[in-house]
């Protein structure tokens, strides 16, 4: 099997397909500003290959703003997303999807359901669903066990970049039960939403331990945000930290 992450543009979320002996499948779709573009990119990397199917890890448009030109440029694949996520995308929700916050629209979606425990094999691997709300209830994560490579969604934005949780459907409690679930099924590999891939388990564990210890700090504080830290922008699922926090592992000194 090959893991591919096709790194977000803009405000386009990392996108990831997984390429097996079966067929391959998307892992989320980016906005609508780079669909044709998105669909040149996947097509370059499986070439005669047929994409069987999107999943979506969120409601919000720079996940899922892409999906159905992309599904369309595929024979109409289907679109998978927590049932909860699927009227929303259905009636192209302006508001709930976010696509308001970008000033595009969010194309009418027809979704179908995913659940906890939901399996999709590739014939050489296999992606299992995995519940993970707190950014919005919808939030799902899919991981490849054998390899033990995760796409965690907006609960993980980037290594440096915790997620918010102060919109309608977030929840704090939620993002970190997310978090310690992640931490319980222990990946050697993370794609979050983006950047780069969070790689190895020390590094995983600094990573996942420094977005717990903040959020567990802001469950304390009666779920606020420490005020140094800069208030994020209208488009940002993800908030900045001040101090900032490392986006790469610490090179290790050779004395």
């Amino acid at each position: 099997m090959r893991i591919i992450r096709l790194p977000g543009i803009h405000h386009d979320a990392n996108a990831v397909i997984f390429s097996g002996k079966e067929g391959n499948i998307l892992v989320d779709a980016g906005t609508t500003w780079y669909q044709m573009l998105q669909v040149e990119r996947i097509k370059g990397h499986i070439g005669e290959g047929k994409l069987q199917r999107i999943l979506l890890t969120s409601r919000r448009y720079p996940f899922a703003g892409a999906a159905k030109h992309i599904s369309e440029s595929f024979d109409e694949i289907p679109i998978h997303i927590h049932d909860d996520a699927i009227s929303v995308l259905q009636t192209g929700d302006f508001y709930s999807t976010w696509a308001s916050r970008y000033d595009s629209d969010m194309p009418s979606t027809s979704c179908n359901p995913v659940s906890q425990g939901d399996k999709f094999s590739l014939g050489d691997g296999e992606l299992f669903a995995i519940s993970l709300p707190g950014h919005c209830p919808d939030g799902m994560g899919y991981f490849e066990r054998e390899r033990g490579v995760l796409v965690s969604g907006a609960v993980i934005p980037r290594a440096d970049n915790p997620s918010r949780w102060d919109m309608p459907g977030g929840s704090l409690p939620d993002l970190i039960t997310s978090l310690k679930t992640i931490q319980e099924i222990k990946p050697n590999s993370i794609v979050p939403a983006r950047g780069p891939a969070i790689k190895g388990r020390q590094r995983i564990d600094e990573v996942i331990n420094q977005h717990l210890s903040f959020l567990e700090d802001c469950r304390d504080n009666n779920g606020n945000v420490p005020r140094s830290w800069p208030r994020p922008a209208k488009t940002a699922f993800y908030l900045v930290s001040e101090p900032p926090w490392p986006l790469h592992e610490k090179e290790k000194s050779s004395d």
